[in-house]
């Protein structure tokens, strides 16, 4: 018997493609590679083809031996088949653990070793990346999604009946995360069915004006987002461009062939996408609604972004909020604000499920226009960090969440991000706001952020365009009313230290300047 994809107030993974296939028919998914577990179907699939091959997959689990409630790590190379692993072990009632492919090895055995001896499924590639963490001692069994020496791939096991769907209670973890590990070692985040359930419903509200349209999406298949978006999507049967390789020269293409209506993607990616905006074929011109999470966004971007689209009324939605909470603050941005929009409003709180607010270093809450740490209370909240549930407590005061960034309010609510509390500098008000100007100011540059330096000065990374080194003179106009800063130091965008959603990692790269600066070399 199939179960509802909401039940007991709860959102499950495993029935979403069958639902979405028994509701809606064969909507067209597309995808930039064929999958590694099934690389004969192709690129240009349907919601039908996917239901079925998630409950082939689930079939292929549950045959090596896979059960309720267990630990199931995918840590694979990126691509759409870890999403649909992950529905196929939801489906079965097994946990799924997903780490990011880009974690360094040592990383990942550190993330496997707070788990209970977890399977794990993999490629010969990431395995053979694996080499130096112990495996045999931190793993049941590993199954590998190709046929990778002294491995057991999963095609053995294919053909195999797929099982009734077993459906866990809603408060039991149903699904493992990982935190952006932009200061450290990436936290394990516990999720529930009921959390997510509650995280999915204003998420559903807000997708209403563009059900049905066409989705583009470039996005992690390890972070929660992609898929409360995916539940959003398949629940209004939009027609599905999953990408995976972000490069304009051929993502412009597929966009010129799919005409996408809805277009979300790291905020990154969303400058990198700049590009887009005068290519060949008008790529982003039918796009009604830009989705941005994750992390804050330019406003440069946000312009060239809608501007790009010939629909009478294009708009950007921004969510802010993390792993643990899911968003908690959303705003909606029109061409019309967007020319007048201050980049770090973040926006409202979500009625009757989210609530914001600012306070001072000893939990009291501050008044309107006075920075402090922004907490939120949200439904959505995760159930604990595993294996470090004192590291959770300690963000935890009577049901307010701490979510580690400074900010303000106004005094008609509206919340305003200044910056991460770890990445504060004295000499500077906002990083952020000083890189939104520069940015602006700037049309030739990829990213700028600001680190502390040895001193604890403010030290500008820069990444431009191409080859060319940075204009010593069009950067000393652009800075001139600015804190006053150290000189900039010209990185490659590539050699900046980033997460799987594309974020900064920026302590690592404060870190990497003070070794730099202790060996006397130049970044």
């Amino acid at each position: 018997m199939r179960q509802p994809l909401f039940a007991d107030r709860g959102f499950y993974l495993g029935p979403v493609f069958r639902r979405a296939a028994d509701r809606h028919g064969a909507v067209f998914v597309t995808l930039d590679r064929p999958l590694d577990v099934a690389p004969a179907l192709g690129v240009d699939l349907t919601y039908t083809v996917l239901a079925e091959l998630v409950e082939e997959l689930s079939g292929r689990l549950w045959e090596a031996g896979v059960r309720p409630s267990e630990q199931v790590v995918v840590h694979k190379a990126d691509n759409v088949d870890i999403m649909l692993l992950t529905c196929a072990l939801s489906r079965i009632g097994a946990v799924p653990v997903l780490l990011s492919p880009a974690l360094a090895p040592a990383v990942a055995g550190q993330l496997l070793a707070r788990l209970r001896r977890p399977w794990l499924i993999t490629d010969g590639a990431t395995l053979d990346g694996l080499r130096g963490v112990d495996l045999p001692g931190l793993v049941r069994r590993t199954l590998t999604v190709d046929d990778a020496p002294g491995a057991e791939p999963l095609a053995r096991h294919a053909g195999a009946e797929p099982p009734p769907p077993v459906r866990l209670h809603p408060r039991e973890p149903a699904l493992i995360t990982h935190s952006s590990g932009t200061t450290g070692v990436p936290k394990l985040a516990v999720h529930c069915a009921q959390a997510m359930w509650n995280r999915l419903v204003p998420q559903q509200a807000m997708g209403w004006p563009t059900r049905g349209e066409t989705a583009a999406l470039h996005m992690s298949f390890v972070h929660s987002r992609f898929y409360h978006l995916l539940g959003v999507l398949l629940h209004f049967g939009s027609p599905l461009v999953l990408i995976t390789d972000p490069d304009p020269a051929a993502v412009g293409p597929l966009l010129v062939r799919h005409r996408p209506g809805i277009v979300e993607t790291h905020p990154n990616t969303f400058v990198l996408w700049e590009e887009l905006a005068d290519a060949p074929g008008a790529p982003l011109s039918r796009v009604r609604s830009y989705g941005s999470t994750f992390d804050a966004i330019h406003p440069r971007t946000v312009r060239r972004l809608l501007d790009a689209s010939r629909r009478r009324t294009p708009w950007l939605v921004q969510l802010y909020g993390q792993s643990e909470t899911g968003p908690v603050a959303f705003q909606v941005v029109t061409r019309r604000s967007a020319a007048r929009a201050d980049g770090r409003r973040v926006g409202f709180g979500i009625p009757g499920f989210t609530r914001v607010r600012v306070t001072d270093a000893e939990g009291r809450p501050v008044p309107p226009g006075t920075p402090g740490r922004i907490e939120a209370r949200t439904r959505g909240r995760i159930l604990t960090y595993l294996g470090m549930p004192e590291r959770y407590d300690r963000q935890l005061t009577d049901g307010w969440w701490e979510m580690g960034d400074m900010g303000h309010r106004s005094r008609l609510g509206a919340l305003y991000l200044i910056d991460r509390e770890i990445d504060q500098i004295d000499a500077v008000h906002s990083n952020l706001e000083v890189e939104d100007a520069l940015m602006s100011r700037l049309e030739e540059l990829r990213e700028v952020v600001i680190v502390p330096g040895a001193d604890r000065e403010p030290v500008p990374v820069v990444c431009v365009r191409g080859e060319r080194p940075l204009d010593p003179e069009r950067w000393r106009r652009a800075t001139a009313d600015l804190p006053v800063m150290a000189e900039p130091r010209q990185w490659r965008f590539e050699d900046l230290p980033m997460t799987a959603t594309w974020k900064v990692k920026r302590v690592e790269i404060a870190r990497m300047l003070a070794g730099t600066r202790a060996e006397g070399a130049r970044a």
